[in-house]
C-alpha cells in the first residue's frame, strides 16, 4: 500500500515568507505559478479530503470551493486599512452554513500563515451586530444556559486556546480566556477557539486526520451558537 502523500509542504510556508518580504504586485505577478502549486492547489486537495467529515457532521456545510465561502482571499481590502500592503501571507480554509441575509455563521477552519498553523472554530458578528447569528442566535442561548460556556471551558480548555473580542471606542480589543459571564455576550464580537501547532504538523501525512479530530471536538461550539 503505497504511503500518503502530505498535502502541504515547506514550499507553502516559504511562499509566505518569502511573499511577507516581497509584498508588491510585480513579484506576485512573476509568482503566480508557485502561489497556486505552492497554496492554491494544496488547499484544494485540502477541501476535497475534509469535505465528507464536515458533511457527516451536518449536511447543510457549504463546500462547493468558493473563494469567501470556503477560502479567504489572499488580496486585502486596504480601502480604509492603515497596513497598505497588498497581501496576506496566510490562508484559510473554512466551512460554514449559508444563513438567510448573507448573515455570518459560525466556521470551521484551518490556516497557515509564516510560521504557525491553526484551527477550530470561529464566529463573527459582522459590520451589523443587532442582525448577526451572535445576537439573534448564540446570545439568546448563552442567556438561557447561563453555564454553557463554563462546561465547554471544561471539556476544551485544556487542548484548545480561547479569545473573544468586544469593541471599545471604535477599537476591536482582544479578551483572553473564555467568555463563562453571561453579560459578556451582549458585547462580543468574535469569539475564537483553535489549537496552534507547528508548521510540521501540516506536512504530515497524518494531518487531515488531526484535523477531523479538531472540528469533531469543536462542532458543538457551532451547533450552539451558529444552528437556527
Amino acid at each position: 500500500m503505497a504511503p500518503v502523500k502530505p498535502i502541504f509542504t515547506q514550499d507553502t510556508f516559504r511562499f509566505f515568507r518569502d511573499l511577507g518580504k516581497n509584498n508588491k504586485k510585480v513579484w506576485m505577478d512573476a509568482h503566480r505559478d508557485r502561489y497556486q502549486a505552492a497554496v492554491v492547489q494544496p488547499f484544494r486537495r485540502l477541501l476535497e479530503e475534509l469535505s465528507p467529515l464536515v458533511l457527516e457532521l451536518d449536511d447543510r456545510f457549504d463546500t462547493t470551493g468558493r473563494t469567501g465561502a470556503n477560502f479567504s482571499r489572499i488580496n486585502r481590502d486596504i480601502r480604509f486599512a492603515k497596513d497598505k500592503t497588498l497581501y496576506k501571507t496566510q490562508m484559510y480554509l473554512k466551512f460554514q452554513q449559508p444563513l438567510p441575509g448573507d448573515r455570518e455563521s459560525g466556521q470551521l477552519y484551518a490556516g497557515l500563515s509564516t510560521d504557525v498553523v491553526t484551527a477550530g472554530f470561529r464566529l463573527y458578528a459582522g459590520p451589523k451586530r443587532r442582525e448577526s447569528t451572535l445576537a439573534l442566535i448564540a446570545e439568546p442561548r448563552v442567556a438561557r444556559k447561563p453555564r454553557w460556556v463554563a462546561d465547554q471551558k471544561r471539556r476544551l480548555g485544556r487542548k484548545f486556546d480561547s479569545y473573544w473580542y468586544t469593541t471599545e471606542k471604535g477599537n476591536w480589543t482582544k479578551h483572553d480566556g473564555w467568555p463563562v459571564r453571561a453579560e459578556n455576550w451582549k458585547k462580543i464580537q468574535g469569539w475564537i477557539v483553535r489549537r496552534k501547532m507547528k508548521p510540521g504538523e501540516a506536512t504530515k501525512p497524518g494531518f487531515v486526520n488531526e484535523l477531523s479530530k479538531i472540528f469533531r471536538e469543536v462542532y458543538p461550539l457551532l451547533k450552539f451558537t451558529s444552528v437556527p
